[in-house]
């Protein structure tokens, strides 16, 4: 008698005890000696922006990894941030993935669904198999928007995708003073306030020394796979003072010679070949010695900002590795460290202060504006974006910047560091590579293959090529053979050393793109054009790379403005006929600004049922953004308060004219359009008006920046007449909105990630 429920009990079950075999599987599944696998990406970080790629930021324990590891100088990645993403956990190329944009915009096609498919396993799910714990710790951005909600679905969080434990942020962007927040399927509160010294940088690195920490404490034969993805440097650009300060004055002489400096200590590095040439700046780039000096001193702090940044990150990634060492797993952790693209040009001629400004249809900031609040910047009140200017010196010597298919966006720095394997100490590695590579790499290093079929679902194969070959033969040739390239339009392709490329212009046909040819085993920085010179060279390339994208499900290629691509996700989710209800039960919770009623432009109500003992019941009934923007309703000094915080270029307030009653009370505030983007607000207390005034700037009121708070301000206070989180003492029964129509504000969200006007 063997029957069992157990297919794979290999002992002996008789009628009773005395006549049957015990037999205890093994639980242990996981590969003696296999290496911890530790991936650290960085956000936005240009090609020259670490010292050990030629700049003058202070970066040395990334230097240090460097410096007994292997860099880098020919690696690639899709000029975007969900994307590579995407291709840098499933080794597949991003189109394939079903993520060719950002992960809040969905097409309508299947390359473009803002979700990684279930044919396209994840690292993270194959390490599983294989017996490692698994750890996401960062910014994750392969959620679709409609999905971060408390209901979920959460296959496409990191907990549906194969890792056992997580905390970070699952949108694009965030602040990194008051982020929002997730542990595991939940949204969480930041540990302490910014005035207590919170940063998300140290946050992150402190959760995920805490996850090694126990994991080895527990299990310390097993090995781990711990992803590491920071919000740094990506914009909001922000940083104890401390670090900023240190580099005052340093960039006084501006982008222009900071350029030939950093491009100098590159070739000093050995980081570029001796023959690379340094590119005329980009279109659009100012001479620095044209700018009037206030210009100089804005732009130039915000260089000081980011330098500050960037050398604070590279701090607490010192940490993480000083964890390492002292647990002595260093020398056995594979660290792949590189950036999800090239460094961000969208800041404009003139930067940003408050780089939310564009995500919430607002009129762009003034230069009088900037220059007033530029004490501000790096702080808790400003979410600033260095200029143009200061992105292409940080993509030095490669032309043109993130979203482009042009070297600057997506020629990336990447090092590798493992002791065990690695022989060839501080060396640099020219083979052609891309971001689709590091799967098969560590694949190969540990042993392992992809599954063909992976809970039921059979899988796609790896597109990308490992890079293992290059630990030990710094002269081998590259074993890639041809890469494309597909952005927004925009379109290149590598193949036996040649590269054709082009930039996609809005509203032409992509029959009619100017292509470039560039030989790129000799033109690092892509400054000759030989498509005069070798038409047929280019004609091959652009027909491979129709090849190419017709077997990476590139097409339909969308080279449309972002306005133009969301129209059809509009038009799908037709405002419905008002009124339309949404009600939210829970008090002291947060939920996704995305998905937050949208306010825009519209008439609408807010109506609450509370209930307070006496007058010192205060606080925040509901909040919507943070300090850069946002709305919010409130009771203090027994007065009902209505704020709206216009993008802090203007602020509408409305209050109460008497006091509050005690006990139950409900509170509606109606909003009624009086014309195109103004209107007047009323308050009343137990259907009695007790308050009203002129609201303006109605399109930018409820956009989806930030989060949505019921009970309390768990951000950075909308308001600047109370301190967040100023939650409500009394108690809230239900907050009910009625509107004409509601919509998902998906171009606020991408805009949020892509900092487009």
């Amino acid at each position: 008698m063997n029957q069992t429920n157990e297919g794979n009990f290999q002992g002996v079950i008789g009628r009773t005890v005395d006549d049957s075999i015990p037999w205890w599987p093994n639980p242990e599944n996981y590969k003696k000696d296999a290496p911890n696998i530790v991936v650290i990406m960085l956000d936005d970080l240009g090609f020259a922006q670490l010292g050990c790629y030629g700049s003058d930021i202070s970066t040395p324990n990334i230097d240090k990894l460097a410096e007994n590891g292997l860099r880098y100088n020919n690696f690639h990645t899709t000029a975007m941030c969900s994307p590579t993403r995407a291709s840098l956990l499933t080794g597949r190329n991003p189109h394939s993935t079903g993520m060719s944009f950002v992960s809040e915009y969905d097409s309508g096609f299947p390359n473009c669904r803002g979700k990684v498919r279930k044919d396209t396993a994840m690292l993270s799910e194959m390490l599983l198999e294989e017996g490692y714990n698994t750890f996401a710790v960062g910014k994750w951005h392969l959620t679709p928007g409609k999905e971060q909600k408390h209901t979920g679905p959460f296959d496409g969080w990191p907990l549906g995708r194969g890792f056992e434990q997580y905390y970070g942020f699952l949108r694009g962007a965030t602040s990194q003073f008051h982020p929002e927040l997730v542990e595991g399927n939940q949204r969480v509160s930041q540990p302490k306030s910014a005035e207590e010294g919170y940063h998300l940088t140290e946050d992150l690195t402190d959760k995920a020394i805490e996850y090694i920490r126990a994991q080895k404490s527990e299990a310390a034969e097993k090995p781990f796979f711990c992803y590491l993805s920071y919000a740094a440097p990506h914009a909001p650009h922000q940083a104890p003072l401390e670090f900023i300060d240190k580099y005052k004055g340093k960039y006084d002489k501006g982008w222009d010679e900071v350029r030939e400096d950093w491009f100098a200590r590159q070739k000093e590095l050995g980081i570029i070949p001796e023959n690379a040439q340094l590119p005329s700046r980009n279109p659009g780039v100012k001479q620095w010695n044209e700018l009037k000096e206030d210009e100089k001193q804005l732009f130039t702090r915000m260089q000081e900002v980011f330098a500050g940044f960037l050398e604070h990150t590279d701090f607490h990634i010192g940490r993480f590795i000083q964890c390492l060492k002292d647990i002595e797993q260093l020398d056995n952790t594979v660290i792949v460290f590189l950036s999800d693209n090239g460094a961000c040009g969208l800041g404009g001629d003139e930067g940003m202060v408050n780089s939310w400004i564009p995500t919430s249809n607002a009129v762009p900031e003034t230069f009088q504006s900037k220059m007033a609040r530029i004490d501000e910047l790096g702080g808790p009140k400003a979410n600033s974006h260095y200029p143009t200017g200061w992105a292409q010196a940080g993509n030095t010597p490669l032309k043109l910047y993130k979203t482009f298919t042009h070297a600057g966006g997506i020629r990336c720095p990447l090092i590798i560091h493992y002791p065990e394997r690695v022989q060839d100490e501080g060396a640099i590695r020219t083979q052609y590579h891309h971001v689709t590579d590091i799967v098969p790499t560590i694949l190969e290093l540990i042993g392992s293959e992809a599954p063909e079929i992976y809970k039921g679902v059979r899988q796609k194969p790896i597109h990308g090529t490992s890079l293992l070959y290059t630990f030990d033969n710094a002269e081998h040739p590259t074993r890639k053979q041809v890469q494309h390239f597909e952005i927004d339009g925009n379109r290149g392709i590598w193949k036996d050393g040649w590269k054709a490329v082009t930039h996609h212009k809005k509203g032409i046909s992509f029959e009619d793109d100017e292509w470039e040819l560039y030989d790129a085993e000799n033109d690092f920085s892509e400054s000759y054009n030989l498509s005069a010179k070798y038409p047929d060279k280019l004609k091959e390339l652009i027909e491979q790379w129709w090849l190419e994208a017709e077997k990476f499900d590139v097409f339909p290629l969308d080279g449309r403005t972002l306005s133009e691509k969301l129209l059809p996700n509009k038009n799908k989710q037709v405002e419905q006929n008002g009124p339309v209800h949404r009600t939210f039960y829970t008090a002291s919770a947060v939920f996704n600004g995305l998905l937050a009623p949208d306010l825009r432009n519209k008439s609408f109500q807010i109506r609450m049922e509370i209930a307070r003992s006496s007058k010192e019941d205060d606080g925040v009934i509901l909040a919507h953004g943070d300090n850069s923007g946002g709305y919010t309703l409130y009771i203090q000094n027994n007065r009902l308060v209505f704020h709206y915080n216009f993008s802090n270029v203007q602020q509408f307030v409305i209050k109460s004219t008497r006091e509050l009653p005690i006990g139950m009370v409900t509170i509606t505030f109606l909003l009624t359009k009086t014309g195109e983007d103004e209107g007047i607000g009323r308050m009343f207390v137990n259907e009695q008006l007790m308050g009203q005034g002129s609201v303006y700037r109605l399109s930018s009121l409820g956009f989806s920046k930030g989060l949505l708070f019921i009970g309390k301000d768990g951000g950075n206070s909308v308001s600047p007449d109370y301190d967040a989180p100023f939650t409500f003492k009394g108690q809230l029964q239900k907050v009910k909105y009625v509107l004409g129509g509601y919509q998902e504000d998906l171009e606020a969200i991408v805009k949020e990630e892509l900092m487009t006007e």
